[in-house]
């Protein structure tokens, strides 16, 4: 087991209700294929630096994960097919 770093940035339109809804979703993505989600910091919404999708803004979440490194190409599936969420990136630390 390895430990990384997620970085989310979810649409500005998803509200509180709905930013919270897709950070359980993704936590359960990493969960179901075997992980173990150790911190979540919501950093809030903040500007991008260039429009994604035509967004201007965005949710930022960072997780502490750790799993296989087999298990992360499952959830980075999973998180390419989200409507919800814009961009994302990990880390190994």
């Amino acid at each position: 087991m390895r430990e990384y770093e997620l970085t989310l940035i979810f649409r500005p339109d998803l509200g509180d209700e709905g930013f919270t809804t897709t950070t359980e979703r993704v936590q359960g993505w990493i969960t179901g294929a075997g992980g173990e989600v150790l911190t979540v910091t919501p950093a809030g919404r903040k500007r991008l630096a260039f429009p994604i999708k035509r967004f201007r803004d965005g949710f930022y979440t960072v997780m502490q994960v750790r799993s296989r490194p087999e298990s992360i190409q499952d959830v980075d599936r999973h998180m390419k097919l989200s409507e919800d969420v814009l961009r994302h990136m990990f880390i190994r630390r």
